[in-house]
């Protein structure tokens, strides 16, 4: 009877483990993955970094706002908006169709940063492309300085504002033909010129969210830097890490910390710098 008693509480605490599992798979990552390593001291944990730099050979970054904040370009979410809207508003796909002329103000001031340049994030890992380390940058930034600095592939989930086209012909202009135009920028056939960014309201490209699905899928190293992993679906795509090193520089916390072989709060530019030393 008491063997019964203790077969049928095992089964219930199974069955309420694999509801655990079902209802809340970032909870059963966050609580029962026990690969992360504590290591003292911000030295230690720039060494381990550079050993598993070193130990990789198929890396995927991942990269959000703070990568660009620290060429200069603001997270765009922390900028006031216009006419009493938030910036969220005013670059969503019904505001453009609704009010053109007011999402390129807000666009142009806001979004557009020209003298922008590269960091060193951005030339770390064009050196480590270059090494034959790297898959692919996969970023949620607009602004192309990964490309600037270098790396050739890189997959861009919400676009670049250096691509625009016209929405009638299908014309290309690059970013000076937003920046130069006064109020909505027309083609020569008199179509409204659109920037290749993916709108709120808009969804992702399916061929580039398919080939950073893959890209993470297959790495064996997945570094994710200068996001909080907060916005979706792009935040989603580090569930479909299987690799072996899973390493997150952020200033503040994510929710996936806990996942994570190392977790680095310190400035993206900073810690990525250290790769470029051995180039000298």
């Amino acid at each position: 009877m008491k063997q019964r008693e203790e077969n049928v509480n095992i089964k219930e605490k199974n069955r309420v483990f694999l509801l655990f599992i079902l209802y809340n798979p970032l909870g059963f990552m966050l609580q029962y993955n026990a690969k992360i390593s504590v290591l003292g001291g911000e030295k230690g944990m720039i060494n381990r970094f550079l050993e598993i730099i070193e130990d990789s050979s198929r890396i995927v970054f991942f990269g959000g706002a703070g990568v660009s904040t620290e060429s200069g370009i603001p997270d765009f979410r922390g900028e006031g908006g216009l006419y009493g809207l938030v910036p969220e508003q005013m670059i969503s796909h019904s505001y453009f169709v609704s009010h053109p002329d007011r999402f390129y103000e807000f666009y142009r001031t806001k979004m557009i940063y020209p003298e922008a340049r590269p960091n060193n994030a951005h030339k770390a890992l064009a050196y480590l492309e270059e090494k034959g380390k790297m898959l692919s940058v996969i970023t949620q930034n607009i602004d192309g300085l990964h490309q600037q600095a270098g790396s050739k592939t890189v997959r861009e989930l919400h676009g670049s504002v250096h691509r625009n086209y016209c929405m009638r012909c299908g014309k290309f202009y690059d970013v000076t033909h937003i920046l130069n135009s006064d109020t909505v920028p027309v083609c020569e056939c008199g179509g409204t010129v659109k920037p290749d960014v993916v709108l709120y309201e808009e969804p992702l490209d399916s061929s580039i969210l398919n080939a950073a699905i893959r890209d993470i899928s297959e790495c064996d190293t997945l570094i994710v830097g200068g996001t909080s992993l907060a916005v979706y679906p792009a935040a989603g795509l580090i569930n479909y890490f299987c690799g072996k090193y899973l390493v997150l520089i952020n200033k503040s916390p994510t929710p996936a910390d806990r996942m994570a072989d190392l977790v680095i709060r310190e400035n993206i530019g900073e810690v990525m710098g250290k790769i470029l030393q051995e180039k000298k």
